[in-house]
């Protein structure tokens, strides 16, 4: 199965619609804007559980670059506030930057 076959497998198990984080205690204009999008909300679950899933497969010190890097995303996110334009394009380059750490991995035939 391929690997985004398998994070978006992943991800349908959660309720559509939901953020992978908790809207209700969502404070800044970027949550706010994810919240309430379904679109931008599914890309954060996708992410979120791309994110999840890679960082599992890695020791200490990758999985700290790695947190690093999220962390970098992150304020990027949210320098979009409420644009849902830019929020989306922030989700995809996201998810790309996953994939190609994914793909860099050395995997069985």
């Amino acid at each position: 199965m391929a690997w985004g076959a398998a994070c978006a497998l992943a991800a349908a198990a959660l309720p559509a619609g939901a953020a992978s984080f908790d809207c209700r205690k969502a404070r800044h204009t970027d949550e706010k804007a994810i919240c309430a999008d379904r679109q931008l909300s599914e890309l954060d679950v996708q992410m979120a559980t791309t994110y999840r899933l890679l960082s599992g497969l890695f020791a200490m010190g990758m999985r700290g670059n790695m947190g690093d890097a999220q962390l970098a995303w992150l304020d990027q996110r949210r320098a979009c506030g409420s644009n849902k334009a830019c929020l989306k394009k922030r989700y995809q380059e996201r998810l790309d930057a996953l994939q190609k750490i994914y793909d860099g991995i050395d995997k069985p035939l």
